[in-house]
């Protein structure tokens, strides 16, 4: 009977572990289920989605498994110079805008054939345009049409933006510097102002690089900034015949903070072209020719307010041009030209290496005004070279004089081989010069007693800068 009760109890004991062994695992398995199916913090009040919670999207610019090399070759361009690759230029761009540190290729042993084009921004910062290869502009002016005669390549809005390469940017302008083409152009489009394309444009950007490339025969401007700041530029050539009309090298518009440096620059017009609004510009190491030389203007053309201050312009080499530092403002209206300084400027064949002309005129007939836009605080100092036709001309408004003008170290000779030379000329000029000049004549240009004048040349153009 005792065998019997204690066989009893060792069966209760094992059934009674048995069941908590059982009990332990259901109750572990519950738990591990409840964690799997626990929903994300990101899907919080959504408890019925099953599964584990999707990954966010990824905003504009999160690409961690993308390339940053975007080759227009890859987006269907040809690279023949005779397919229009203008859509795989924009595609590979609106593909490269949205990702950081993005390259925009264009491949070295290519030529691309490009239809006037604008690239948008803002993109994610950092985006480059590597030029390797060469891009061409339609070489026929009459194939342009009608709304893209103002730009070629308009690049709008960009930000923190280089252009960069080895390669070249061919505006094949000849067709557009033929008379008989513009005039073409002209009667097809009645209500198109006469107006050529610039190659490179830039329009309301900050923070833009442009370095290394080559940019050739462009219609009009090979290089524009437009209402645009913090910019540089820095060992570009730029090179058009010189008898190319109105070819300006690099043309600043409403544009500050700009440093433009190392550079060789040949057209047929101004290398550098510093026009109203713009303010805090280096220019220094250019070789500049063939061309009109460095201008600070034409200002106020079309009866616009023309404001100017703080350029620089050092260390400047200029071969065969028609001027060498130059202000040059058109005749009437209002504004303000001051803290101009031009020195260590090297001059070799240059026609008129020192001018400033406040009746400019690019007209045969141009009409008598006194008024002028003012101009105060120009320095020219350590001007040195070679001349073929007038060492200095210095014109200046009865009514609005020149004020503060410097010379000190005019070192100007004539050009060998050439014989009909002028005088050194300087009307209504106030300043002072001083050191080594030559010609000798240099020291009796400037008048002296502008104690007055400074007082009121400048009170009414203050204002409206």
């Amino acid at each position: 009977m005792k065998r019997n009760k204690s066989i009893s109890l060792l069966f209760f004991i094992f059934v009674i572990m048995a069941a908590f062994t059982m009990f332990a695992i259901i109750v572990d398995a519950r738990k591990q289920h409840s964690k799997k199916s626990k929903p994300s913090k990101h899907l919080k009040g959504s408890a019925n989605i099953p599964g584990p919670a999707p990954a966010p999207l990824p905003h504009r610019g999160s690409y961690p498994t993308q390339s940053s090399f975007f080759n227009i070759l890859s987006f269907g361009a040809k690279g023949d110079g005779v397919s229009d690759d203008s859509k795989a230029l924009l595609s590979a761009w609106k593909a490269a805008c949205e990702v950081p540190g993005a390259t925009v290729e264009i491949p070295a042993e290519f030529k691309f054939l490009v239809k006037p084009i604008t690239l948008l921004g803002p993109c994610v910062p950092h985006l480059v345009l590597q030029i390797d290869g060469t891009l061409l502009a339609p070489p026929e002016a009459g194939s342009w049409p009608k709304s893209s005669l103002f730009q070629w390549l308009n690049f709008k809005w960009v930000h923190d933006f280089t252009i960069q390469g080895t390669g070249t940017v061919n505006g094949q302008g000849f067709d557009w510097w033929s008379p008989s083409s513009v005039y073409f152009i002209q009667k097809k489009s009645k209500h198109i102002p006469d107006m050529k394309p610039t190659a490179l444009r830039f329009y309301a950007s900050y923070n833009v690089t442009v370095r290394d490339i080559e940019i050739v025969n462009s219609p009009q401007c090979h290089l524009k900034f437009d209402n645009s700041k913090r910019i540089k530029v820095n060992n570009i050539t730029i090179s058009s015949p010189e008898n190319s009309p109105n070819t300006d090298g690099i043309h600043l518009q409403n544009t500050q903070d700009v440093e433009i440096q190392h550079s060789s620059i040949g057209s047929g017009d101004d290398c550098i072209s510093i026009q109203t609004g713009c303010s805090n510009i280096h220019v220094h190491h250019i070789n500049c020719g063939p061309g009109h030389g460095i201008s600070v203007g034409g200002l106020r053309k079309d009866q616009s307010v023309a404001c100017v201050s703080n350029i620089i312009v050092e260390k400047v080499s200029l071969q065969n041009t028609l001027a060498g530092a130059r202000i040059k403002t058109w005749r009437g209206g209002i504004g303000l030209v001051k803290n101009i300084s031009f020195s260590n400027i090297q001059v070799s064949n240059v026609k008129y290496p020192i001018i400033i002309d406040q009746f400019y005129c690019d007209k045969h007939i141009c009409k008598n005004q006194t008024e002028a836009v003012a101009i105060s605080g120009v320095r020219y100092d350590q001007i040195i070279g070679s001349y073929t036709v007038q060492p200095i001309y210095l014109a200046c408004s009865s009514n609005v004089p020149c004020i503060d003008v410097d010379l000190i170290n005019i070192q100007l000779k004539p050009s060998q081989g050439y014989t009909s030379f002028k005088q050194a000329l300087c009307w209504n000029s106030y300043g002072k010069s001083q050191a080594l000049l030559v010609p000798s004549s240099i020291d009796y240009c400037l008048r002296r007693d502008g104690g007055f004048v400074k007082r009121t040349s400048r009170s009414s153009h203050e204002h409206v800068c």
